[in-house]
């Protein structure tokens, strides 16, 4: 039994290391590595993100599991290509197994009315306060904006690949004061 205490504090600590507030630097670098794996994994995004109101991109969604997960990102909304505001997206995500997993999420307002809503609504949640469709498909996709009529598209990566069969419902997105 106090073995297994151990292990687990030392799990404990071993997964909190990497969760600390990130420089507005490494968000905005994260955010254009995050962009182009996007661009990467799916035909016909850079034509979305040219023509999009804004974009909002998480670079680095840590996802904790032990017993009950969570997870944990920070991020920036671009508007035509440039920085205008730092938001945090947390959540608690199901079916999680023992350990660490890191994702990036964008989230593409095609209309300036989505856009709009979005800034002006605090603590903005997924799913409440408005409707985000997800792009489910897999590595070499092509996006057609005709099959999706949302104003708000979501994709969800790692570096490596994308994750279908994940949304974003749920999540909760708060503006960060930086």
């Amino acid at each position: 039994m106090r073995h297994s205490a151990i292990l687990l504090c030392l799990a404990a600590a071993l997964l909190a290391q990497p969760l600390r507030a990130d420089s507005v630097e490494q968000i905005n670098a994260g955010s254009r590595e995050a962009l182009a794996a996007l661009r990467g994994h799916v035909q016909g995004t850079d034509g979305l993100l040219k023509k999009a109101a804004g974009v909002l991109v998480f670079p680095d969604v840590v996802k904790l599991g032990f017993g009950v997960g969570g997870e944990f990102g920070e991020g920036v909304l671009l508007v035509d290509g440039e920085p205008k505001a730092y938001y945090a997206t947390s959540g608690a995500p199901f079916g999680m197994k023992l350990g660490q997993q890191i994702k990036s999420e964008v989230i593409v307002f095609r209309s300036e009315e989505a856009l709009a809503s979005f800034r002006n609504t605090r603590g903005w949640k997924v799913g409440a306060h408005a409707k985000v469709a997800t792009f489910t498909g897999a590595r070499d996709a092509v996006y057609k904006a005709r099959e999706i009529a949302e104003p708000m598209v979501s994709f969800i990566f790692t570096r490596e690949a994308m994750l279908p069969g994940l949304t974003l419902d749920g999540a909760k997105i708060t503006r960060l004061a930086r």
